[in-house]
């Protein structure tokens, strides 16, 4: 049976990503079959968990997804441990206050180990640890790990206070600014772009070792919740899918993936990078979202990527496309510099990254009559990009936010080829 905890913090920034990737990689060094998931809609931590590891990591959404689902797809990892990395601060949720990591670990029965950052503190540590028993009792706490500590006094000082207000100190981690990460505008720089990332990792796991009960951690998992029922999984694009998978097509939810095949459908993968196309047999082609805007003068130039695009279409395959790959079915695609790049001309649809403006948060989907979906759907939107011109078009949803608050009209269709910049997550089973 596998069992599990969840890494968690008071706030985004504390080192989770980090940790949680230092403490995978010494696990598996240390011959220990582990495991990853990612708390919410992320897509680039769950890559960095693969290559710590050695195995593909996983999303758990405690907005989106059923409990079912949930236990559904943390089970399935079938390893010894699995190690959730939380999102943001431990009882940050949607509009509505829900989907935190409190519930996530709440749904899945095991206890928190809190990251405290405590660069710029000492015995206020514990207030963040005091703070959530008194509002999420319900959650167990096995456990902290202090991060970016300074000296021995300063260690001194924040363990007292923490183990002085009944909680379990198992290690800490020294200040190092050479374990931080690169980022850009959607989070960290992804893991494929990292040629020393093997090398980062095991530098991170020897620091654990070091200084961190990993004994104790190993002691405070759990066994999941075995889930008692099915959930209702989303229906495959097609029977043949071709994903486009490169630096520039990144983002998709595994799960997806997962579902699709255990529904009996084959999944094909290529790079438009790499100007390659679909499948020529593709019954449907799905776009995920990722960096094009980064890549645009690139896809411009794909030749046989946008000639195959055309073929498939042309074929009456479906085409979807979510966020990034939203705006490369459009006419154009603006990028930072103001320089307009020709992308596949397939909605009448010019995106812009020249002025960004953050659109961020969980939506509510009701489809309009499409070649596709046709059942409500929870997805979440996060982009910088803005819509520069949009022609005449059938939207693909009527959307809400997570608070049931109605939001304008979302994404395009023309026939066969849809798309938003929505990144769906699952079916909206009895309307939540």
């Amino acid at each position: 049976m596998t069992r599990a905890v969840v890494l968690a913090a008071a706030n985004s920034g504390a080192g989770k990503t980090t940790l949680t990737l230092g403490l995978l990689r010494a696990l598996k060094n240390r011959g220990i079959n582990v495991r990853a998931a990612k708390s919410g809609p992320d897509y680039i931590d769950p890559a960095f968990h693969a290559v710590a590891c050695g195995h593909p990591s996983i999303n758990l959404d405690a907005w989106a997804m059923t409990p079912a689902a949930i236990r559904g797809y943390a089970t399935s990892q079938q390893g010894d441990l699995l190690i959730v990395e939380g999102a943001m601060g431990v009882l940050d949720a949607g509009a509505d206050n829900k989907g935190s990591v409190a519930d996530l670990a709440q749904i899945l029965g095991v206890p928190i180990v809190m990251v405290l950052d405590i660069a710029k503190q000492a015995q206020s540590a514990a207030l963040s640890l005091a703070g959530l028993t008194a509002l999420r009792p319900d959650i167990p706490i096995a456990g902290t790990i202090l991060n970016r500590a300074g000296s021995a006094k300063h260690v001194k000082m924040a363990k007292g206070a923490i183990e002085r207000s009944g909680f379990n100190v198992l290690g800490h981690v020294q200040r190092n600014n050479n374990f931080t990460l690169p980022e850009r505008h959607l989070g960290l720089v992804q893991a494929a772009e990292n040629k020393l990332l093997d090398e980062y990792l095991d530098q991170l796991a020897d620091e654990i070792e070091k200084t961190i009960d990993v004994e104790g951690i190993l002691a405070c998992a759990t066994p999941l919740i075995t889930p008692t029922d099915v959930a209702q999984k989303l229906p495959p694009l097609g029977q043949r899918i071709s994903v486009a998978s490169d630096l520039a097509f990144s983002f998709i939810y595994p799960h997806l993936l997962a579902d699709w095949h255990s529904q009996g459908a084959s999944i094909h993968t290529f790079s438009p990078l790499n100007d390659e196309g679909p499948a020529p047999d593709a019954d449907a082609v799905f776009l995920p979202g990722g960096y094009p805007e980064l890549h645009a003068q690139k896809l411009a130039n794909a030749v046989n990527f946008k000639k195959s695009m055309n073929t498939a279409a042309q074929n009456h395959a479906l085409i979807y496309g979510e966020c990034g790959g939203f705006m490369v079915l459009g006419n154009g695609l603006i990028d930072a510099k103001g320089e307009t790049h020709e992308m596949l001309g397939f909605l009448p649809l010019t995106t812009s990254f020249e002025t960004r403006k953050l659109s961020l948060g969980y939506r509510r989907l009701t489809p309009c009559a499409n070649a596709f979906f046709q059942t409500p759907l929870l997805a979440h939107e996060f982009h910088y990009s803005t819509i520069a011109h949009q022609g005449d078009a059938q939207p693909l949803f009527k959307a809400r936010d997570a608070t049931h608050t109605d939001l304008p009209d979302m994404g395009l269709q023309n026939g066969r080829i849809l798309g938003s910049y929505a990144h769906i997550i699952a079916p909206n089973v009895g309307e939540r």
